[in-house]
């Protein structure tokens, strides 16, 4: 499909494409709805849930193509687009977010907070958007995205946060996630997207971006600690209980970890992984006193966010690319960051690692442009929904706002594109 002449159902799909991120933006307008017409206020709730955001146009552009193309051609376009992320990712929010991986994420957390020459309170807070966002290049972004935010709902979020704190809480959670997982090849999507098209090995990675992510990384998490100190210290607790309940025998806690490590292992194989995830469910269920309520519902709508940004963003090449062509690596890098915030970071790498020729300054700049500006909206970064889900009930009216997230984004960001450009 040629940049210069796109399809029909190109400039379709592109005009779908930008009414789905303006949606995006203006959830509150149909939850005001959902307000003034009780008689459809399900159908209002559902238009203002972020997360259906992208499979409702999905649906719509679909049955776009159905009109323009005819049902094979529409069936053939969906069946040849690649689902794996969505599944992946709705199977490690729920294994993440179980009862005996978060108590032993949360003993971990507690114990390195005692070793910080900190109050409890600031330690816990520091760890949660420091430690646990580069154990994502370990255990995956879209796990450490569950945990850290599950661990700051119950520490902090639960307790009344002001407004400012709130904002720059999952500013910073969402910037430091989406570079955190940088220290690693297979951790992170969009550079899971090039790893292999690029021979983008671990090594490679710390030594041209991880340094530079982690230092990034304890910047932000430093400062909005110092920042918020006097607030932390008298509405955090440290000590509550995540996953409160009576400790987790270890053997049950090591099955859990076992089956979280080999979902990770076969992150690019969904058959194996969908199978130990329906093993996990079988074990869940017979040690069901070791268990909360599973996130089953809040990890299938994330996957229904993500599956619906794969429709879309299929048909979405032939304007990325020809506004990425012909960049240098500086301009690039900025572009890169800043059409995150409107499309999937992966998407963007992914188109990249089409491009034949790519000089090593230009592989560099689009790719760290993308973790770049992954925290600047909800859609810019795969686990971004997953944090959002779990947070978005203790904002006022229960909505994170687009605004005040990209506001909060911004001073994190700034320190992102200085540790890449600048260190």
């Amino acid at each position: 499909m040629s940049s210069l002449a796109p399809t029909p159902p190109e400039l379709v799909a592109a005009v779908i494409f930008a009414l789905a991120v303006l949606h995006t933006f203006s959830t509150g307008f149909f939850a005001h709805l959902a307000h003034l017409q009780p008689g459809h206020a399900g159908l209002w709730h559902l238009l203002g849930e972020v997360e259906a955001v992208f499979g409702f146009w999905a649906f719509v552009l679909v049955a776009a193509l159905v009109a323009m193309t005819g049902m094979d051609a529409a069936l053939a376009y969906v069946e040849a687009r690649n689902f794996t992320e969505p599944l992946f990712v709705f199977v490690i929010m729920v294994i993440a977010a179980s009862r005996p991986i978060l108590q032993a994420v949360l003993a971990l957390v507690r114990g390195a907070a005692w070793l910080l020459p900190l109050a409890r309170e600031h330690a816990f807070y520091f760890l949660c958007l420091s430690a646990v966002p580069l154990l994502g290049s370990l255990i995956t972004e879209p796990a450490a995205m569950t945990l850290a935010a599950m661990l700051l709902r119950d520490a902090y979020f639960a307790h009344r946060l002001g407004s400012r704190l709130q904002y720059a809480t999952i500013g910073v959670l969402f910037v430091n996630v989406s570079i955190g997982g940088t220290l690693t090849h297979f951790a992170a999507p969009p550079v899971l997207m090039v790893a292999a098209q690029w021979h983008w090995d671990t090594l490679f990675m710390i030594a041209t971006f991880g340094w530079k992510s982690a230092i990034a990384v304890l910047v932000n998490a430093g400062f909005v600690t110092w920042l918020f100190r006097r607030e932390l210290l008298l509405k955090g607790k440290a000590d509550a209980g995540a996953a409160a309940g009576r400790p987790t025998p270890a053997p049950v806690t090591i099955v859990h970890l076992l089956f979280l490590g080999g979902v990770v292992a076969f992150a690019h194989h969904p058959v194996v992984f969908m199978g130990l995830f329906l093993f996990f469910l079988g074990f869940a269920e017979a040690y069901q006193r070791h268990q909360d309520r599973l996130f089953l519902r809040e990890g299938l709508m994330v996957a229904f966010f993500l599956a619906g940004l794969v429709t879309l963003g299929g048909l979405q090449k032939w304007w990325l690319q020809a506004t990425l062509a012909g960049m240098d690596s500086t301009v690039l890098f900025y572009a890169a960051t800043a059409l995150t915030a409107i499309t999937d970071n992966a998407a963007l790498t992914y188109l990249g690692s089409l491009v034949d020729g790519l000089a090593p300054d230009v592989k560099y700049a689009l790719v760290a442009g993308a973790v770049t500006g992954g925290g600047l909206t909800v859609i810019a970064n795969a686990p971004n929904p997953a944090g959002f889900t779990i947070l978005k009930g203790y904002f006022r009216d229960g909505a994170i706002g687009p605004l005040g997230l990209f506001l909060a984004a911004v001073p994190p960001t700034c320190v992102a594109i200085f540790a890449f450009q600048v260190l």
